[in-house]
């Protein structure tokens, strides 16, 4: 009996005891089983966080994670950008009746041209007529002197230029060089007093593949002190263009595919060490046959800029030898006139054609003759007008040079001091069929 009492009460505690342990089973499975449930349908078990009056709504911050953007690049340009100006081209427009001066200001077409008295060109209020870029190269006494391109500055009657912090000079042109497309202002130093100016690099040491930054205000001020950046393409490509006043524009020039659009004209290029190597020109949009392109813009070489803006700084304009002769390329001349008229060699296939020959000027004191074509100039081939005019303008008036070319089939050698009297010095200023 007492065996009895004493094992009922084991068996009721070994129950009890595997009913809470299937309990806590159960339990547990069914919170791996919804755990399970939510992981495989992407759920959560938080509460909704875009729901209404959710503690986390509108609590959206910036990191406070601190990233050093400084590099050669930022460097370069804090070093150059504060010499960088835009320059404003201020012509003369016709007065207007009606408003009279408010007119102007507010661009009102409606009233009528007032006519001005024959020969009267002062009259007419200046406006801006464009915009482009330059960057201050030197301060010295009371001038400091910017270079720009001449074609930002050209048919100007007044111009201004704009500082980076915003203030606006009044700026005087000292001398302009249309062949090489540049251009000289002087502006008071007091106003650029904490001005640095820019440092000209050395454009012969560049390399195709480093790095190139140009400078700015494309499509004008309202984007001034714009940064490209972008590398060197390639070195002494050979740009030909024109003025607006029909003189030749020859550039034996940088390519760079950092971005220049209009209103960069005249701005710097600037290498990675923030020196000027390149003073930004022009861009090709498009080809002859209609092909848009991107990424290829020029800048004229800063040792050809130190040369010219030196020269203009001291006579105002470069002076430059010519031979006195109108000139032709062969290449434009028939197969039959090739043979019949000049008669040289089937073998010359390029070279400048003379096509007359001014009376006391280098060239006829050399003896060259109208039909004789030029080949070399110190042995340096030349097949076109554009190139004997690049080649004659690396000397300098007193030069001797040595002239390879064509009489017929006979070839001949001349040597030819280079020197500007009146009828030379009129011709240096025409196109380049005039050398």
């Amino acid at each position: 009996m007492d065996r009895k009492k004493n094992t009922s009460p084991k068996k009721s505690n070994h129950f009890g005891r595997r009913f809470v342990i299937g309990v806590l089973g159960g339990v547990v499975g069914a919170v791996l089983t919804i755990g399970i449930f939510y992981m495989v349908s992407g759920s959560t078990l938080a509460p909704n966080q875009s729901s209404s009056g959710s503690p986390s709504a509108g609590n959206s911050q910036v990191s406070n994670v601190k990233v050093d953007a400084n590099s050669d690049i930022t460097e370069a340009v804090d070093k150059v950008q504060p010499a960088v100006v835009s320059v404003i081209n201020l012509q003369k427009q016709q007065s207007q009746r009606g408003l009279g001066g408010w007119s102007d200001i507010f661009g009102d077409g409606n009233g009528e041209s007032q006519e001005q008295p024959e020969g009267n060109n002062d009259s007419g209020d200046l406006v801006e007529a464009s915009e482009g870029s330059g960057v201050i190269y030197k301060r010295e006494g009371n001038t400091a002197y910017v270079v720009t391109n001449n074609h930002v500055v050209e048919g100007q009657n007044g111009l201004e230029v704009l500082l980076k912090d915003g203030t606006k000079v009044t700026a005087e042109l000292v001398g302009t060089d249309s062949y090489t497309d540049l251009a000289v202002l002087k502006i008071e130093s007091d106003k650029v007093a904490d001005i640095t100016p820019a440092e000209f690099g050395d454009s012969d040491s560049l390399k195709a593949g480093e790095p190139a930054i140009a400078l700015g205000s494309p499509l004008g001020s309202q984007y001034a002190n714009s940064v490209t950046s972008g590398i060197i393409s390639s070195l002494g490509r050979q740009v030909v263009s024109q003025t607006s006043e029909g003189q030749t524009v020859n550039i034996n020039a940088i390519q760079t595919d950092a971005a220049i659009n209009p209103g960069n004209s005249g701005g710097p290029l600037v290498n990675i060490a923030g020196q000027v190597v390149g003073i930004n020109s022009s861009k090709i949009v498009q080809t002859e046959s209609n092909v848009s392109v991107e990424g290829i813009g020029f800048a004229i070489p800063s040792n050809d800029v130190v040369n010219v803006i030196n020269q203009l700084e001291k006579d105002g304009k470069v002076i430059r030898p010519a031979l006195g002769i109108t000139m032709r390329n062969l290449s434009d001349l028939s197969s039959q006139q090739q043979q019949e008229i000049l008669k040289v060699p089937d073998s010359v296939t390029q070279g400048v054609v003379i096509a007359s020959v001014q009376s006391a000027t280098p060239a006829d004191q050399a003896g060259l003759e109208r039909y004789d074509v030029i080949t070399e100039i110190d042995g340096k081939k030349v097949t076109t007008g554009v190139e004997l005019q690049s080649e004659l303008y690396n000397h300098k008036v007193g030069d001797t040079i040595e002239i390879t070319y064509y009489r017929g089939d006979d070839k001949r050698t001349a040597k030819v001091e280079l020197s500007l009297d009146a009828n030379s010095m009129q011709n240096s200023n025409r196109q380049s069929d005039d050398q």
